[in-house]
């Protein structure tokens, strides 16, 4: 979220992906911004929203939007799980509400 910052990926086997989820997420931000604006404005004001819970939210929908490879259901699942160590449970039960409301909008696979 900060433009000016250089980012450096530490070895890892998920390297690749990472590097690939992190840096589509941020070349597509607006795009990705403008997707969850049309499908939950109702739903979430992102002015207003935790900067992590926002990173969070925008790394998934970039998945959902951009890795079809991955069932909606993984992608959910994996994001609700790394998302313990860094948020309450009450955002993580509105993260986990907010991701199955976009997913049922952007997929239509299991």
């Amino acid at each position: 979220m900060n433009p000016d910052s250089e980012i450096e990926y530490p070895k890892s086997q998920y390297k690749k992906f990472i590097k690939d989820v992190v840096s589509g997420t941020l070349e597509r931000s607006e795009l990705i911004e403008e997707t969850i604006h049309r499908n939950l404005s109702s739903d979430i004001d992102l002015k207003k929203t935790d900067k992590l819970l926002k990173i969070i939210l925008f790394a998934a929908v970039f998945e959902l939007l951009f890795k079809h490879n991955n069932p909606k259901k993984v992608i959910i699942s994996e994001y609700l799980q790394a998302s313990e160590y860094f948020l309450e449970k009450v955002q993580i039960g509105y993260l986990n509400a907010i991701l199955d409301k976009i997913s049922k909008e952007l997929r239509k696979d299991v």
